[in-house]
């Protein structure tokens, strides 16, 4: 088994891996001419990357795996997407809908689907089975803003065309909550030392005892066991799951067993 990972950071789907089948990117708000040949450039830039990464990969794979035998050759057996920051925080793209109104991340299903259909052609994978990882930042209690995003998300796994070979998994339930409910406390820690420190510039308080306070208030927040499973436990912002190993084990755990019962007998 050969795994290709393509990954960038901070990167959307309505630009940076736009799929050629939706088209340019047209913005919703008034653009200068030089704001708009930069978005141009960046639309669709990763997923070209990634199509003639995989590309590259596949033409010479005695290069990643010396024994493999080309007699044998090789199957595309599975996709895996997993992403959706950059999108659920894009305001212009995904404006608000009133109440009623419909899911204001809707585009984003049309994105995906259009990324599905593409990526299978340019991979020469027709049926080729795709796994969407639903983002699940802030687990099963995060904000109803996620939601949404959420459902937009993973609704080209239940489109008539993708039956039996697009399913979602959502990752929520993998969020560690300890972690979780320590990145908040950390949080109020962070502000609580911009305030402090705002009142030392201003001279009511001396650098040494804005220090003294934060650290207590830190103290009195956070137990040294808390402290602890922070330090084992997390190496990121919550964006990115806190960085929290076990939360991408149990998810990539998920997904191969999502993507066995696509495989064809």
């Amino acid at each position: 088994m050969l795994i290709i990972k393509t990954a960038w950071g901070g990167k959307s789907l309505n630009t940076d891996f736009r799929p050629p089948s939706a088209g340019p990117y047209v913005s919703l708000k008034d653009e200068t001419p030089e704001q708009k040949q930069k978005r141009a450039e960046a639309t669709g830039h990763y997923y070209r990357l990634m199509v003639d990464h995989v590309r590259m990969v596949l033409k010479d794979i005695k290069r990643v795996i010396p024994d493999y035998d080309e007699k044998q050759g090789y199957e595309v057996a599975g996709f895996v997407w997993l992403q959706g920051w950059n999108d659920a925080v894009d305001g212009t793209t995904y404006p608000k809908l009133k109440d009623g109104q419909g899911n204001q991340f809707a585009r984003y299903s049309e994105w995906l689907a259009d990324f599905i259909r593409d990526v299978r052609k340019d991979l020469s994978a027709p049926q080729m089975p795709f796994v969407i990882g639903v983002m699940g930042v802030g687990g099963l209690n995060a904000s109803t803003n996620a939601l949404p995003f959420r459902e937009a998300m993973a609704a080209p796994a239940s489109y008539p065309e993708f039956k039996g070979n697009v399913v979602a998994v959502q990752t929520a339930p993998f969020w560690d909550e300890p972690l979780g409910l320590i990145s908040k406390k950390l949080e109020q820690v962070r502000s609580k030392k911009a305030v402090l420190a705002k009142q030392a510039e201003a001279g009511k308080l001396t650098k040494e005892a804005a220090a003294q306070e934060a650290r207590k208030f830190e103290d009195d927040l956070i137990s040294p066991a808390e402290k602890a499973l922070w330090n084992r436990g997390a190496s990121n912002a919550g964006f990115h799951y806190l960085g929290c190993a076990k939360t991408f084990a149990l998810m990539g755990k998920a997904f191969a067993e999502a993507l066995l019962p696509l495989q064809k007998p």
